[in-house]
């Protein structure tokens, strides 16, 4: 079975994510990169991208803002014939330092959990490409 399969994405928050004042990006942007996440862990198991059928829990922990560098994984912790449940952590590794200049950045020492979510995938039996 495809449980234990991971996979991480780490990306810079831009200026366009920016959808509140003070450059703070909104919470649907941490659940798009699960989203993201979620379809390289179906390919993975599945050899197809599978469909997003509903998260569980989400909880927002800290905010984000324009210029963070977020790391998002996810993990397959169980798996029905077409289900794969998973559980997904978003992290801030690095931040901006506008106080120091405006291109100055700190790679924080201890990453900060800004997001955590669990939810679940489908693969139709038709569309699985990986026996088992």
């Amino acid at each position: 079975m495809s449980t234990g399969t991971k996979a991480v994405l780490r990306l810079r928050m831009g200026s366009h994510d920016a959808h509140y004042g003070g450059n703070l990006v909104d919470g649907a942007r941490m659940l798009g990169l699960f989203g993201d996440v979620a379809t390289e862990l179906c390919i993975r198991s599945d050899g197809d991208e599978g469909l997003f059928r509903a998260y569980d829990s989400v909880e927002f922990l800290a905010p984000v803002y324009a210029g963070d560098f977020i790391e998002a994984e996810g993990e397959i912790v169980s798996a029905g014939n077409t289900s794969r449940k998973m559980r997904f952590e978003a992290r801030k590794v690095i931040k901006p330092r506008p106080d120091v200049n405006d291109s100055a950045a700190d790679v924080l020492p201890e990453a900060v959990v800004v997001c955590r979510a669990s939810g679940t995938c489908v693969v139709p039996k038709d569309k699985q490409r990986v026996k088992r």
